[in-house]
């Protein structure tokens, strides 16, 4: 199923459509949210988008081949779609997959497409169980198992669209995934960018001690039930019905408000639709989400880190950090102290987290100067960029 965008032709599947429509109209629902009302979404986000894209569903299969699981442990051999933009480019240009973080979805990336896909065939994804990708039962129950439903559903998904080789970028949680797929397929990775990545940490270190003194309080307790019952911020937009959309409002406006820079990060419009995009995908059935507690412990912190696998890292690979990141860019320095691959480490001023969104022009630049030996023809004299910090 594909649609592309600025264009007159439209192909559709009416028979996957129609399964996710609800019997009853929007205004009458609990939750006032559907797959249909997902890509709706997008595509009223994408609109902000100049350049000229076609989104599809790329069907997955209801597992991976061989296995005895269906995405997993599921009892339906239905079969699985990843919900996928593939934005115009020149031809020739290196290809760069986009992988979104945790509860978000590709169209978090809505200010930074149209300036790569002047270099890059750009293609992000929504991962399985998020944003309008199909949304299987969850029901991993290991570490193991988790990581197994993101790494081999993207690979599925590589296969589906007969990529070879590609660059990736992973964001947070989706530079996480990024990294392990990497580690399991490094021959379809041409460069590894990760943007904010989590999980290097286990916590065990001394400086997160205060930490293991919270758990000790009896917020910590409550905090670290909630968290191993797989309590999620999700459930209380879900469980706040038709109020749900106001919360996510009033959270993207405080979110992004203009802390780094006086002009602020969204104009008016920017934000209303970037909160409506964020309350569908965010309302919608539970599934990729539930992930939580089998990646990471309390406090964000790997169960299995990556930085234990930092050694046998195959492909070449840029972090990139804002400066004011709450994700400590110190575990990718270790990593790259064990890395037997080139590795570099770029520092975004100005910005945090979603530092592609909070200093997009100082994000483009770092994106570029990793890619490098792909788009220029003299990378080895390429400058770095004025203004980033080299870690």
């Amino acid at each position: 199923m594909a649609e592309e965008m600025n264009k007159p032709e439209l192909r559709s599947s009416p028979s996957i459509i129609a399964k996710s429509r609800s019997l009853w109209p929007s205004v009458l629902r609990w939750i006032p949210t559907s797959t249909d009302h997902i890509i709706a979404s997008e595509k009223r986000l994408l609109s902000l988008v100049k350049t000229s894209y076609v989104q599809e569903l790329v069907n997955i299969g209801s597992g991976p081949p061989g296995s005895s699981v269906r995405w997993f442990r599921s009892s339906s051999n239905e079969p699985r779609f990843i919900n996928t933009v593939t934005f115009d480019s020149k031809e020739g240009s290196p290809t760069l997959v986009m992988v979104h973080g945790y509860a978000a979805s590709q169209g978090f990336f809505f200010k930074n497409f149209d300036f790569l896909a002047n270099r890059f065939k750009v293609i992000a994804i929504d991962q399985l169980g998020w944003g309008g990708s199909s949304r299987p039962d969850f029901t991993c129950n290991s570490t193991e198992e988790t990581e197994a439903w993101f790494i081999d559903s993207l690979e599925e998904w590589r296969k589906a669209k007969n990529l070879g080789n590609f660059i990736l970028l992973g964001h947070s949680f989706g530079g996480y995934v990024a990294a392990k797929y990497a580690l399991k397929h490094p021959e379809h990775v041409q460069h590894l960018i990760l943007v904010g990545a989590a999980g290097f940490s286990s916590g065990s270190e001394e400086k997160y001690e205060w930490v293991n003194r919270f758990r000790a309080t009896w917020k910590g307790v409550i905090l670290s039930h909630l968290w191993e019952s797989n309590f999620t911020p999700q459930k209380i937009i879900r469980g706040l019905g038709p109020w749900g959309p106001d919360l996510v409002h009033k959270y993207t406006a405080a979110r992004f408000s203009p802390r780094y820079s006086a002009e602020g990060v969204f104009t008016e419009e920017e934000s209303r639709l970037l909160s409506d995009y964020v309350y569908h995908i965010s309302a919608a059935k539970a599934s990729g989400e539930l992930c939580l507690k089998y990646i990471f412990a309390f406090g964000a912190f790997a169960r299995s880190p990556l930085l234990n696998s930092a050694s046998e890292w195959k492909v070449p690979t840029t972090f990139i950090y804002g400066t004011e990141d709450w994700m400590d860019y110190q575990g990718a320095e270790a990593a790259c102290k064990q890395m037997k691959v080139p590795c570099e480490i770029i520092r975004v001023p100005q910005a945090g987290h979603f530092v592609f969104l909070e200093n997009k022009d100082g994000f483009h630049s770092a994106v570029l100067y990793a890619c490098r030996r792909f788009i220029s023809p003299h990378p080895d004299d390429e400058p770095f960029p004025e203004g980033l910090i080299s870690a």
